[in-house]
């Protein structure tokens, strides 16, 4: 049976592809009762469910990438010593006998037993190995649900497999950055989430918010993900599947095209030069970046060098990461974000960071978080410091809101540069705005930092109070809302004026519908995932900045959202 469902569009583009689905199989398991004289056969089944999923755990460190993060053998090491664990490989032999419990309900009871102790546990590494529970349980309930457990695929057919998922977490991506996947689809999340925008920096097409795509679409169906309109295809019609195939072919020729202003410097047509940096997670993102002709790194996201493993990683480890993309930028800035941690990306911490919040995106988080741990605090800053010999590296401070926090940090560097016994180690402290009282209180704060870039996507989510992971709330998040472009533009404003070089690495920078009202508005640096990079560009150097900057006070001075919009696309005409 074909069918369409409608999402929103995180990564545009359009992938044909089959369904390869990352699923939660304890959500599908059933309970019945196993009758008397079949409960050893059930028990066999049972383990050989276990030595299945043993084996793929096996497989799978056999085969791991030589370029695959290190903590992927960690990881599986994990969940193979939790699948031996005699809590797990035992303990629901006998609620089968017991009980008579079919395998796949007595392995869930058992582990609901077990999870539930690890939230009364005080210690957030242990407490947060609830999870990886859960994830080798799931292993087990695969192999015993349907009789196979799904393979990981050959790398030859990765680029043919579209990820089908409830929801995917930002180190969840991360680890499928070793992946070349088709696309991805999930149930829920929102376009702005830390997860979407870790898919958008893969480059390929990718919807959220389809709410019902993991329980209708099966393994191996075939899937047209169209990332332009938000809608993917489940089993397409041969005459659908062509017009599509045509359209994808369009598209690759379009992005071979783009190729070709990569050494085109971004200018308007009045002669006006723009800024346009990238947005990198991973080291090994900055060659994408260089080869969309990325100025500089506007934002390296530092906070992913932490997820996906259970220990802090160490100062000359961080050294080397911040060095490699340094260099690799051979004198172009490179902006390292110190850690942002909290709401959506958790890691191990200290006590005060391992405290359940009641609302952590307005918790401990970011600088928060950073302050509150000073010694982790001073390690990346000495990393920072010492990779600073190596390029022109710049530091940015997220979710500042008091000029205190500006201070604490001040003095921590100077710390740290009398530990490392530091001369003259150049560096510029720049601060995120991306919390209405720093927009506000913007002149109080540029007396302490050197730069200033805008965090779109934090900025509309405290200005609207609107959760960005939220699809439930998705259609309220609104970029062209008044509030948030009189915010934008005032602190445009408010940077040039003050001589504060200011820019913008929210996703707002990235789309290609604001390019022209962000440059009427002002802004002269954009940064960005590599792979919009060369659309804006184009876009750029067809801009003349006299035309735009009437139409942009005539949009920033509407009221209505609709008239808003109209006028919007008057100025993309």
């Amino acid at each position: 049976m074909n069918f369409i469902l409608s999402g929103s569009t995180v990564s545009g583009g359009i992938t044909v592809g089959y369904a390869h689905l990352v699923s939660t199989a304890r959500l599908e398991v059933g309970h019945y009762e196993v009758p008397q004289e079949d409960l050893e056969n059930e028990v066999a089944r049972f383990d050989e469910g276990l030595r299945r999923a043993r084996d793929e755990l096996g497989a799978l460190k056999a085969h791991i990438a030589p370029d695959a993060p290190p903590e992927l053998e960690a990881f599986l090491n994990l969940h193979r010593m939790i699948l031996d664990d005699s809590a797990l490989s035992r303990a629901p032999r006998e609620l089968i006998r017991t009980r008579r419990y079919n395998a796949e309900w007595a392995l869930l009871q058992q582990m609901e037993k077990l999870t539930e102790r690890f939230d009364e546990i005080n210690d957030q590494y242990l407490r947060e190995r609830k999870a990886d529970v859960q994830q080798a349980v799931e292993r087990v309930l695969k192999a015993l649900m349907g009789g196979h457990v799904l393979p990981e695929p050959a790398l030859s057919q990765e680029q043919r497999l579209i990820v089908v998922a409830h929801d995917l977490s930002p180190a969840d991506m991360i680890l499928f950055k070793r992946h070349h996947f088709g696309g991805f689809v999930t149930d829920v999340g929102g376009v702005t989430s830390h997860t979407a925008i870790v898919a958008r920096s893969l480059g390929i097409p990718a919807i959220v918010g389809l709410h019902h795509a993991y329980q209708t679409i099966s393994e191996g169906e075939l899937l047209i993900v169209d990332g332009v309109h938000g809608v993917l295809i489940v089993n397409p019609d041969p005459l659908v599947l062509e017009e599509y195939k045509s359209l994808q072919s369009q598209l690759g020729l379009e992005r071979k095209r783009l190729k070709l202003l990569k050494s085109t410097p971004a200018a308007t047509l009045d002669g006006t030069p723009i800024e346009l940096y990238a947005n990198i997670e991973l080291p090994q993102d900055v060659a994408e970046a260089l080869e969309a002709g990325a100025e500089g790194v506007g934002l390296f996201r530092t906070e992913f060098l932490f997820l996906n493993r259970s220990d802090l990683p160490r100062e000359d480890e961080q050294f080397e990461a911040y060095r490699q993309v340094a260099q690799a930028m051979a004198g172009r800035p490179v902006v390292l974000r110190t850690l942002d941690i909290g709401a959506d990306k958790a890691i191990p911490a200290g006590e005060d960071g391992a405290r359940t919040m009641p609302n952590p995106a307005m918790g401990l988080r970011a600088i928060r978080w950073c302050l509150a741990e000073p010694h982790m605090f001073l390690t990346q800053l000495r990393a920072i410091l010492r990779a600073s010999h190596y390029g022109k590296v710049r530091i940015l401070l997220p979710m500042l809101a008091h000029l205190h926090e500006i201070e604490q940090t001040l003095a921590l560097l100077r710390q740290a540069k009398q530990q490392l016994d530091e001369r003259g180690v150049p560096y510029e402290v720049g601060g995120m705005i991306e919390i209405p009282a720093a927009a506000l209180a913007l002149p109080i704060l540029m007396r302490r930092l050197n730069f200033l870039s805008i965090g779109t996507n934090d900025l509309i989510q405290y200005t609207l109070a609107i959760d960005r992971t939220d699809d439930s709330v998705a259609h309220l998040y609104d970029p062209l809302h008044p509030a948030v472009l009189t915010l934008v533009a005032n602190t445009i404003q408010t940077a040039t004026r003050g001589g504060v070089p200011v820019a913008v690495c929210g996703e707002m920078a990235g789309d290609l519908q604001l390019t022209r009202l962000l440059l009427g508005l002002g802004l002269r640096n954009f940064s960005m995932h590599p792979s919009q990079l060369l659309p804006i560009k184009e876009r750029i150097l067809r801009t003349s900045l006299a035309e735009v900057q009437t139409h942009a006070q005539r949009v920033l001075r509407a009221t209505d959202p609709a008239k808003t919009r109209e006028l919007l696309d008057e100025l993309n005409a």
